[in-house]
């Protein structure tokens, strides 16, 4: 009984939480105090940008690498990766998309538009935004958006995933790169995007090309 009365008012609570914040759709021009509720819940977002030309880039990000800053501001940390679209796409055409969607509880997808800038390490913005970090020797860009609009939609498509926990993969291989591989890394791959286009890596981190 104890059981089903908690599932009956979670249910009603998610129920009355939802409406409020979908409502067939709305937009916004910042982020509300439940939409930032909401984005500090959720495990995974994902970012996608496009210069004027090439590729679109949709890429995924998770761990404790996202923070609102205020209800017109969101800036996340970029960890070392393959790739380095984001940033060669911000250089060039600031949009970004920030998508959050719940993959349990309430069916919401809710995503903030704007322009973004993109920090390295020499920037004089870079020791603003890197303290609220963890520090990690991944660290490669924070960008910041500025929000322009705010649109909230029903998932009701989205299937449920359970959440077990973040992978240590790319911490793991950071670590035993230590900062000087991991430098190596981005003049070997992150110098240009896949469409050729330059990052400014190397000149914004204050590495010396070969």
């Amino acid at each position: 009984m104890r059981e089903t009365r908690r599932f009956v008012q979670r249910y009603a609570f998610y129920r009355k939480f939802t409406w409020r914040l979908i409502v067939l759709g709305q937009q916004f021009s910042e982020l509300s105090d439940k939409h930032i509720e909401f984005i500090g819940q959720q495990k995974i977002y994902f970012v996608a940008t496009a210069a004027e030309s090439g590729s679109v880039n949709i890429s995924p990000k998770g761990g404790d690498s996202l923070r609102v800053i205020n209800p017109k501001q969101i800036a996340w940390l970029n960890l070392t990766g393959s790739g380095n679209e984001s940033a060669s796409h911000v250089i060039q055409n600031p949009r970004m998309t920030v998508m959050f969607c719940a993959f349990e509880g309430p069916p919401i997808i809710l995503r903030a538009y704007g322009k973004a800038t993109v920090l390295h390490s020499q920037d004089d913005s870079w020791g603003k935004y890197a303290p609220i970090f963890p520090e990690t020797v991944a660290a490669r860009q924070i960008f910041v958006l500025d929000v322009d609009l705010v649109q909230s939609s029903c998932g009701m498509s989205v299937p449920y995933f359970t959440y077990e926990g973040d992978r240590e993969d790319l911490a793991n291989w950071s670590e035993k790169q230590g900062t000087s591989g991991i430098e190596k890394y981005w003049l070997k791959k992150n110098q240009k995007s896949i469409d050729g286009f330059e990052t400014e890596i190397a000149k914004r981190s204050g590495l010396d090309v070969e």
